[in-house]
């Protein structure tokens, strides 16, 4: 005979996705006690996601074998307690483990047939039965134990790792150049935008990640839960824990976790050109969150319309929201961000130094930051006051002049810092040297000069995805400040340094 949760357990089979059944419902223990329905989750990380998520499914399961609806409760076990899965043979090893952060009792306790339902006129204290039930299993099985339990991703952190967000809205300058990418984001939050998608793009260093960071914060900030569901991560994230993922068979757990948030934040998305097996996830998952409503931002170096080896129903999906690019700041804009910067790091800065260092800087706002950092560490260390002779020896290793540079002198100061000749850079030599030097004009013509990729790529007798690949190819590169990325890093610094050339 199916006890009264089984038969509970079988409707729920039925009506929600196997994947959310399998790691939520499973390892539920349950007692019913008049019109009460008590569950009993192994660790409050579960409890508090199936009350957050499942309470009305599982209300209208109880209601129809029941008869009236009961009142659920969902509770977790106390530390060192194992909670059993109601059905003997379907003890979820995988839903044990993912509460293992919280409790670490918890992924000891499955195994493989050996536990039972809790009856419907239980004993008076189920946990004390939970806990004595599991050190017998334990003891009897523990090898059968671990054998049974699936192999669980390496890098899956808790949901919600990134609550530590490190900008916010009141940090960001606004100025012409990303009023609209910050009105966007903001509109997002609030949900007054009336697309569900938002996909920013701009060129390095230009704001990305701290508006996509702000949006998170802002989100966390106003949820009502005491676990929000936001997910923030990069594209290249997602793959790895997807390869994970597909390695250790938990495609389900994966899927469950990413398809069940109310805001998915994904960085890079260019990340995935080529890459058709990531593509497939990331279209699912965006499919199923815009089904239930849930909001999508999205970021990449490049306007959708620029991506290639991209399956033509992502590229519509990214395009089906609401698209913000930022552009370069301007002069006031710099200005003040550098302001703003200054307070930040406490300090007085004059306003012949910040006018300087704003007309003399126009690249991006990581170069920026980083001249105002080391102008305030040198004052600091040498125990003076910031001045404009201090300002021009600073500004000596950033820009010496205006930072204009065309194409020509992009092309030959890139043959001068590689030690090859032009030609030699135009070959169709495979050779890596060549590869990284041609990659590098390419990323530098796309920051300084108004060229699109297709306009490079003529330069070179190169296809317009043969320019988008080299330039997201040298970026990732130096985002992971790998040997070679440190070096293409520094030789691009020292070209952007000493091969500008000056407005007349």
């Amino acid at each position: 005979m199916i006890s009264i949760w089984g038969q509970i357990q079988n409707i729920l089979e039925k009506s929600l996705n196997p994947g959310l059944f399998k790691v939520w419902i499973s390892p539920l223990a349950a007692e019913v006690r008049d019109d009460v329905l008590r569950l009993v989750a192994p660790n409050e990380f579960v409890a508090a996601w199936v009350r957050d998520r499942l309470l009305d499914d599982i209300v209208q399961a109880a209601t129809a074998v029941l008869g009236s609806a009961p009142t659920v409760v969902v509770d977790a076990a106390p530390h060192g307690a194992a909670s059993l899965s109601p059905r003997a043979g379907r003890a979820d090893a995988a839903a044990s483990a993912l509460g293992a952060g919280l409790d670490s009792g918890a992924g000891e306790a499955a195994t493989a047939g050996g536990a039972q339902a809790l009856p419907v006129s239980a004993a008076p204290s189920p946990y004390v039965a939970h806990a004595a039930q599991a050190v017998a299993a334990r003891s009897a099985s523990g090898a059968a134990a671990r054998a049974a339990q699936l192999g669980l991703p390496l890098d899956m952190p808790a949901p919600n790792r990134a609550l530590n967000w490190r900008f916010s809205f009141d940090s960001f300058v606004v100025g012409a150049s990303n009023e609209l990418a910050y009105a966007a984001s903001r509109g997002i939050c609030r949900e007054s935008l009336s697309a569900d998608t938002l996909f920013l793009s701009s060129g390095p260093g230009l704001g990305k990640t701290h508006l996509m960071q702000a949006v998170g914060r802002a989100l966390c900030d106003a949820s009502n839960r005491a676990t929000p569901r936001v997910e923030y991560l990069t594209a290249e994230e997602f793959a790895t824990r997807l390869i994970a993922a597909l390695k250790a068979r938990e495609v389900d757990r994966f899927k469950a976790r990413y398809r069940d948030v109310d805001v998915l934040l994904l960085e890079d998305v260019h990340f995935l050109q080529g890459k058709e097996r990531m593509q497939d996830e990331v279209l699912a998952t965006v499919k199923a969150l815009k089904s239930r409503g849930s909001r999508v931002v999205l970021s990449s170096s490049f306007a959708p319309r620029d991506l290639k080896n991209l399956d033509t129903q992502l590229v519509s999906r990214f395009c089906s929201g609401f698209l913000a690019h930022i552009d370069k700041p301007g002069f006031e804009t710099r200005r003040r961000i550098l302001c703003e910067k200054a307070r930040l790091h406490q300090v007085m800065l004059p306003d012949n130094v910040t006018d300087l260092l704003a007309d003399r800087i126009r690249s991006d706002v990581r170069q920026i930051e980083s001249c105002l950092h080391n102008l305030v560490l040198k004052a600091k260390l040498l125990n003076r006051q910031i001045s404009m002779e201090m300002a021009w020896e600073v500004l000596g290793h950033y820009a010496q002049q205006e930072v204009v540079m065309d194409f020509e002198g992009i092309v030959r100061k890139v043959c001068e810092g590689f030690g090859i000749s032009p030609k030699q850079l135009n070959s169709r030599s495979r050779k890596r040297e060549y590869v990284v030097a041609r990659n590098s004009v390419f990323y530098l013509a796309r920051k300084h000069t108004d060229l699109s990729l297709k306009e490079i790529g003529d330069r070179f007798s190169r296809r317009h995805s043969t320019v988008l690949k080299g330039i997201t190819s040298i970026e990732r590169e130096m985002s992971r400040e790998t040997p070679l990325g440190r070096q293409v890093s520094n030789t691009l610094s020292l070209i952007e340094r000493n091969g500008r050339i000056t407005y007349p």
